[in-house]
Parts: structure tokens; sequence; C-alpha cells
């Protein structure tokens, strides 16, 4: 299957696979924990080495990091601030009481490239969060980031193939 990276075309089809893709979710839900794992991990290994996120970035215009305690201090001190000087210039308490970024696109995105790159939010080195385990719990969040992210998007239209092959699952089809 071709990897697709296309981020227009992605959210055209993210727009179009709507519905097959909540089916699927459900589908999903029915698997066995550890089996999904190992083919969920199996095919982010493979998408992840064939696309180099610095040429996308999306994720870093669009979405908005939760940030930890741990990760403040590390940002603080890579830009040799104060605590409290980078709470009051970058974070904002979202609805949910969670700390982000006050801006979007993230304010230390550069040309698709992350400006902190070393010190960076752990959510940020997580995402897409495609090699954690009990993927099964985060499958509303895959189903959201399908549109956002060519990883998350080509290793979920691979899922839908090898499950078509594999599993003889036709119940998400159109």
């Amino acid at each position: 299957m071709a990897i697709i990276t296309d981020l227009q075309l992605i959210k055209k089809l993210a727009g179009e696979r709507e519905d097959e893709n909540w089916r699927l979710r459900a589908t999903l839900k029915g698997f066995k924990i550890e089996e999904l794992d190992t083919i969920i991990h199996r095919l982010y290994t493979d998408v992840s080495s064939q696309i180099d996120c610095q040429t996308c970035g999306n994720c870093c215009r669009v979405m908005h990091p939760i940030l930890k305690k741990d990760d403040i201090v590390r940002l603080s001190s890579h830009l040799s601030m104060s605590q409290d000087d980078f709470e009051d210039e970058y974070l904002i308490k979202d609805q949910d009481g969670d700390i982000i970024f006050r801006t979007m696109p993230c304010p230390f995105l550069s040309q698709n490239s992350c400006s902190v790159y070393q010190s960076r939010p752990n959510d940020c080195k997580s995402y897409p969060h495609l090699h954690k385990k009990e993927i099964v719990f985060r499958l509303m969040g895959v189903v959201s980031n399908y549109s956002i992210c060519p990883i998350v998007f080509n290793v979920y239209e691979q899922l839908k193939d090898e499950l078509r092959d594999n599993y003889a699952k036709d119940n998400y089809d159109d």
C-alpha cells in the first residue's frame, strides 16, 4: 500500500471515511488487547519508518499537548526562564483544567521542526501514541488523529486492509 502524506488529501479522505472509521473502532473494541497491540505496533513501526515528521509538523499546528510539571521545568530551564515567566508567557489552562500552550500553532514550531526538540513536552515525544500498550483504550484518539497525522492515517488504512485480508471482517466496509 502506498503511503499517503498529502495533508489535504488525508483531510478529504477522513471526511469521506468518517463513518467507516467509527465502525472499525467499534469492531476493534472486540479484539484481545494484546492481539490489537501487536498488529498496531507492527504497522506503526513500518509506517513511521517511511514518514519524516519534520516534513509535516501538522500536529504542532493543530494539537494542544498537555503539559505536566516536569515538562514546564524542563522547557523553562531550556529557555533560561523562570517557571513563572514561562507559564505567564506560554501557557494557559483549558476548560478541563489541563495546562496547554496559549497559542496554536505551537510557539516552538519553526519550519516544521521543534525549536525545543530536546526539551519538548512528553505528550509531544509520545505522539501519535500508537506505540503504547492497550491501544484499545485509545481508539477514540486514533480516530480523532486520523485526519491530522499521516502516520495515524496510514496505520489505520493498513489496518483496514489487513483485517479485510486476514480476519474477513467486512462490517466496517461501505
